[in-house]
């Protein structure tokens, strides 16, 4: 069976760095961080105060006031990642082509903001006052329904639920509808919004929030020997990926292509991962084995990186089991330094910062590496961007319940 080339044709972010890909690239390669205090509710009392939140966002401007009072806030960022992402591949839906355009967009949590409120107001006033838009706000799978709706997509529509590689994963499965054919054109990618309450308290539960309250710029430290867990973040971002014949019938310029997928299970931990990052591993040579790509071949990798003690240690593990030797040649970076961790999201907007490595030959850095940890020896690109020409690049996300995926890149060559 001969499989269709898929190549990366837009791209939109709305994240805590920027309201579009523009504005969060410039801000990623001058190093700046998207962490402040908390401003979305009081959060005094509780162990972390602060987040990675996305500012000054109007989701009226988007969707317009009716659309907006009845989408959840994760389905208003990614409206308006697809927005951007859509206009920048210059695609067109069509009655002609709509059956042909999929929409596959991921959330870990959902609606998780409208949920919690909505608790409050069973318990504050009764059954009789819940919203009948709770069910719909919060289901997981209402970006890509909600996208599909704004933009008249008839293709494939889902989302893939795999915690912190929910996007990944996606845009994985839609690489994989594109190669075999059953789409030309697909919106993928993912959006978080969980800066809530009741999101803040359960991570602090379970001791996955950094706590450096007093410090909330430089508490995202991937690989340093002083992290002590990731800082929450929101947002979104989603590639307009397309079969090669589609962009050059359209006259698109190809960003990227993507070339390889790969998804693995630990079978280990519902939070910690595998020791050694055995099964973050197995994704990374699933990808490369798809690719069909030595590891000399990959020139960055963007890592999953999340700041914490463990994630951190398994992944430098992983990486050196898959590359050898090239594991200390290869820029290494985690824009979850500068982002925050967005969850189900992280894996579209590091997919998106992986395409644009390649595409404008800049690297972005990891912030905040200031003390060496013997466990995370390899070149992370600390507290610098750099400039290097990167032909292929991996970007890797690994999330509870032991899921790993590995998504790689290469530049466009016709």
């Amino acid at each position: 069976m001969a499989f269709n080339r898929v190549v990366v044709t837009g791209i939109g972010i709305v994240s805590p760095l920027g309201l579009d890909r523009d504005s969060t690239w410039t801000a990623l390669l001058a190093g700046e961080s998207g962490m402040g205090p908390i401003t979305s509710f009081d959060p005094e009392g509780y162990q972390t105060t602060f987040a990675a939140e996305v500012k000054d966002f109007d989701p009226e401007g988007v969707v317009g006031r009716k659309q907006a009072r009845r989408m959840d806030r994760f389905v208003q960022l990614a409206s308006a990642a697809t927005l951007e992402a859509v206009d920048a591949a210059d695609v067109t839906i069509t009655p002609e082509n709509c059956e042909r355009v999929s929409v596959m967009i991921a959330s870990g949590i959902g609606g998780i903001i409208t949920l919690s409120q909505q608790v409050g107001v069973l318990n504050d006033r009764g059954p009789g006052r819940i919203s009948p838009f709770l069910v719909p706000m919060m289901l997981p799978d209402m970006a890509s329904g909600q996208v599909s709706m704004l933009l008249g997509a008839k293709g494939a529509n889902y989302s893939t639920v795999s915690a912190c590689s929910s996007a990944a994963d996606t845009i994985g499965m839609a690489f994989e509808a594109i190669r075999r054919g059953d789409s030309d054109i697909a919106l993928a990618g993912g959006s978080e919004a969980a800066v809530c309450p009741i999101g803040v308290a359960g991570f602090n539960a379970c001791q996955a929030l950094s706590r450096r309250n007093d410090d909330p710029e430089h508490a995202s430290r991937p690989f340093d020997a002083d992290r002590d867990g990731f800082v929450l973040g929101e947002g979104a971002a989603v590639l307009v990926l397309e079969t090669i014949d589609s962009a050059i019938n359209r006259g698109a310029r190809p960003i990227v292509e993507l070339v390889g997928y790969g998804s693995t299970a630990d079978a280990y931990h519902i939070t910690q991962p595998a020791p050694e990052g055995e099964g973050a591993a197995r994704a990374m040579q699933n990808a490369l084995k798809q690719a069909n790509l030595n590891p000399s071949d990959i020139e960055y990798i963007n890592a999953h990186g999340t700041s914490t003690p463990l994630n951190d240690k398994f992944e430098t593990m992983a990486v050196k089991t898959v590359f050898d030797e090239d594991a200390y040649k290869i820029p290494i970076s985690s824009t979850k330094s500068m982002t925050g961790h967005l969850l189900g999201a992280s894996g579209a907007i590091e997919a998106a910062v992986t395409s644009m490595a390649i595409s404008t030959s800049q690297i972005p850095p990891t912030m905040n590496l200031e003390n060496s940890d013997p466990d995370c020896d390899l070149d992370y690109t600390p507290n610098s961007s750099r400039q290097s020409r990167v032909g292929a690049a991996m970007s890797n996300s690994f999330g509870f319940g032991g899921h790993n995926a590995s998504l790689v890149f290469q530049e466009y060559v016709e």
